[in-house]
């Protein structure tokens, strides 16, 4: 009996229609007392009524499995971006059904309130799509499905209960990485804001010699391969390859901040992880290093084909922490893994010169033997505060330390040129293609 409680009634649900008929009911009941005409009508329809919830029940539950369903959920889910996830449904009883359902995604999400409708008829199936944006790296922990069905009486639903527990981990946003991969590869960056870059001389690595076409530079022509085959022959140059390009990530206190849903350590991770592919593809060698009190993951720049795999296992594990960033370890890390002149970009945040004066010396010397790129962000909530009009003391009280604050930001990109530290100047949700950019043009330039 406890079974049978346990397997039927448990998971069976009154519905609307059946309370509004209980309501026509309990009326005609009621006005019988008043109006004798009426006599055994009010019996006749409650008879009826049992009589439909009977049907309705065995609709239900003669069918042992009446609807199939399964959720679709990638390997990974992609932080930042928007990941598509599917529950594919099919009808397997006799008549058409109306179909209600609340998926348990993790609870990171916070929603609850995840309710899809649909209808099916019989041995019909179909799919629904929605999209989530995590906005955390680690594992998400996604529970049951749980489907209310309906005949089409509608009187009664019965539950079903999907078992879809699945541990899915979020790692940095690869998504974005393969759009940028197949832009790189197409040479169509420029589609997503990555500017094309005018190539500044003749880059020195050498790459093939071949006839001449009318706009060849004719400081290129090669007069010895002209004189051995009678034709105009010029060198053709390619991008220098195999440079360095490490990633250096600040997880301090300065980049717990958060900027629509995200902090700026996950805006620094995936704009490396994007920097780290478009190098690989560029054919350089992608490196990366995180700091905090004390120097974090060291993966040696490489550009093997597993290199990126590599970089993505350790970037899903960093956290931010609670204490200030060692520039002195930093410092050490960085003469003990390059040993060749690199490009160094370095993700941090400076919100006073005082903060930027601490960590001044190190950077300088880490300048005098690599290319040293700092990129820190700009404050969006202070800057839309500083161009807000006020409109009393207060509002003018605000504006002024807005402004403060934003200017002070521009002195800390004077003070870093001033020293020979390229620096980049960035709201959180352009970082990627500016960075991006500013690698693009210091290839340009053959600064490296």
């Amino acid at each position: 009996m406890k079974n049978f409680f346990r397997k039927y009634y448990t998971d069976l649900f009154l519905g609307t229609r059946l309370f509004i008929a209980i309501g026509v009911c309990v009326t005609l009941f009621l006005f019988s007392f008043f109006i004798p005409i009426l006599g055994d009508l009010p019996y006749f329809v409650f008879a009826v009524l049992m009589a439909l919830v009977f049907v309705d029940l065995l609709l239900l539950y003669l069918t042992e499995r009446g609807v199939f369903l399964r959720r679709e959920v990638p390997e990974r889910l992609s932080n930042g971006d928007d990941n598509e996830l599917k529950i594919y449904l099919e009808n397997f009883y006799g008549f058409p059904v109306s179909i209600g359902i609340i998926d348990e995604i993790p609870f990171q999400f916070q929603k609850r309130d995840l309710w899809f409708t649909t209808s099916l008829a019989s041995r019909e199936q179909k799919s629904i799509s929605y999209l989530l944006r995590p906005t955390k790296r680690g594992e998400y922990d996604f529970g049951l499905t749980r489907l209310y069905v309906q005949s089409p009486l509608k009187l009664v639903s019965r539950r079903f209960n999907i078992t879809g527990d699945k541990i899915v981990p979020v790692y940095p946003s690869f998504l974005k990485m393969r759009q940028y991969e197949l832009m790189a590869v197409s040479n169509r960056l420029t589609d997503i804001g990555i500017k094309k870059m005018r190539r500044v001389g003749h880059s020195m690595e050498f790459d093939q010699v071949k006839n001449y076409v009318p706009g060849d530079d004719y400081r290129t022509i090669n007069w010895k391969a002209t004189a051995r085959k009678g034709d105009l022959m010029v060198n053709s140059y390619t991008d220098e390859k195999a440079q360095h390009v490490y990633c250096v990530i600040d997880k301090s206190r300065a980049m717990k901040m958060p900027f629509e849903g995200l902090s700026l350590l996950d805006y620094a991770i995936n704009a490396s992880l994007i920097l780290s592919s478009v190098a690989l593809i560029k054919e350089d060698k992608a490196g990366l290093i995180t700091i905090a009190e004390k120097t974090g993951s060291i993966v040696p720049a490489d550009r093997r084909p597993m290199q990126l795999n590599k970089i993505m296992d350790v970037l899903y594990k960093e956290k931010t922490r609670y204490l200030e960033a060692d520039m002195e370890a930093l410092y050490i890390s960085i003469r003990a893994t390059l040993k060749q002149r690199s490009l160094v970009v370095f993700f941090t945040n400076f919100e006073s010169m005082s903060a930027l004066e601490r960590q001044l010396p190190f950077l300088k010397r880490i300048a005098k033997f690599h290319l040293l790129l700092v990129v820190f962000f700009e404050n969006t909530t202070l800057k839309s505060l500083s161009e807000k009009p006020a409109e009393n003391v207060e509002g003018i009280y605000i504006k002024t330390i807005a402004e403060k604050f934003a200017f002070e930001k521009k002195l800390m990109v004077k003070e870093l040129t001033k020293h020979g530290i390229l620096s980049m100047l960035t709201p959180p949700q352009n970082l990627t293609v500016n960075v991006v950019n500013r690698y693009l043009a210091i290839k340009a330039r053959q600064q490296i």
